[in-house]
């Protein structure tokens, strides 16, 4: 499946096929969160308020720029998305956030 913009139907990812494996899921420093090609759908059981949006390697992400509002692009090392969502798709619609968390990944909801 490929994942489009809620507003304006423009694809925003790369094909994608769901993660089954959560083995698969890296939580080591330097490594991917999520491998390429796929996406999970967060079960809300960790503890940050993010149950539903969907998971995707930030590799995967196309057709996208950072907020337009330079106060959502922020933190320490990095965007760390706690001022709203800080992806947009090309037609400035906001789409999701890619969090300052080391794993290379984007929250999309």
């Amino acid at each position: 499946m490929r994942l489009v913009c809620k507003e304006c139907n423009i694809e925003i990812s790369k094909k994608l096929i769901e993660l089954t494996d959560l083995k698969m899921l890296s939580e080591n420093v330097g490594k991917a969160y999520i491998p390429e090609g796929f996406f999970i759908i967060d079960n809300g059981e960790a503890d940050i308020n993010i149950k539903g949006f969907i998971i995707i390697n930030i590799n995967d992400l196309i057709n996208s720029n950072y907020h337009p509002d330079e106060s959502r692009i922020n933190g320490c090392c990095g965007c760390d998305g706690l001022d709203g969502f800080n992806r947009v798709c090309l037609n400035n619609h906001e789409i999701g956030t890619e969090p300052q968390t080391v794993g290379y990944h984007i929250l999309l909801h």
